[in-house]
């Protein structure tokens, strides 16, 4: 539906017209105006190239490479989250064959199995849909730039994600959370205890310690003991021969 051409009392009578309608309804609308809904139907033409009971598979006629190619559900979903699991589950499926055929076929080096989930990330049509893109090496399609963050935020970030993942998933929150908490407590002391064997290693090697004492020390300590006991003995050797001079004088006294 164009609202280009619709005046503001237009657009203002077509919203409260919306606000009265049930689901069904809207989604019968929204089915209405939906192209890809009427690509399905068969009222406009596509160049379909596979289709089963949930799903067809078309080449996009606005291409991001040659082959890209779209499986679309033949029911309509707006966004991702309002697919079944069975019905998910059976597209990324085909995607997968999709993937391995665009690979042989195009001789391409790889795939991008993408979906635009929301208007903010891309999404044009209001049709969920996931795309199949050859790529080749260098072709410049979907780059993203990598941002580092801070630690503080991964953290927060990874609980706001858990919680609801955990609720989704009927996991019990309390009992992951323990679990993480106690995994971290076991990190953290196997980690301490590291560190402490690593100090204690530093350590030894900074003062050079061994596991035996040196003998060296004790042979050090008894050879100056050894040098003061010999000291002594020159005395007593002069003090003989002071003792043999006085001899002599006394027996030369004796012939005068």
């Amino acid at each position: 539906m164009d609202l280009s051409n619709l005046t503001d009392e237009q657009k203002q009578e077509l919203q409260e017209k919306l606000k009265n309608m049930s689901p069904e309804e809207l989604a019968k609308l929204q089915q209405q105006q939906c192209i890809f809904c009427q690509i399905i139907s068969g009222k406009i033409p596509s160049k379909k190239i596979y289709e089963d009971d949930v799903c067809i598979v078309i080449l996009d006629i606005n291409p991001a490479t040659k082959g890209h190619v779209l499986i679309i559900p033949k029911e309509h979903y707006a966004i991702m989250p309002q697919v079944p699991d069975e019905e998910i589950g059976h597209m990324y499926a085909i995607s997968k064959k999709i993937s391995q055929a665009v690979l042989r076929g195009l001789r391409v080096q790889g795939t991008n199995i993408y979906v635009a989930n929301g208007q903010a990330a891309g999404q044009k049509a209001q049709h969920f849909m996931i795309h199949v893109i050859p790529r080749k090496g260098a072709d410049g399609i979907v780059q993203m730039e990598e941002k580092l963050m801070e630690k503080a935020s991964v953290e927060k970030v990874k609980l706001a994600l858990q919680d609801k993942v955990n609720s989704l998933l009927g996991v019990e929150i309390q009992q992951t959370l323990n679990q993480a908490q106690e995994k971290e407590s076991v990190e953290s002391n196997e980690t301490q205890e590291e560190k402490e064997e690593d100090d204690d290693i530093n350590l030894d090697e900074l003062f050079g310690k061994k596991e035996e004492t040196p003998e060296p020390e004790e042979e050090l300590v008894e050879e100056p003991e050894q040098q003061e006991d010999e000291q002594p003995e020159p005395e007593p050797q002069k003090e003989k021969e002071d003792n043999a001079d006085a001899s002599l004088d006394d027996i030369a006294n004796l012939f005068k």
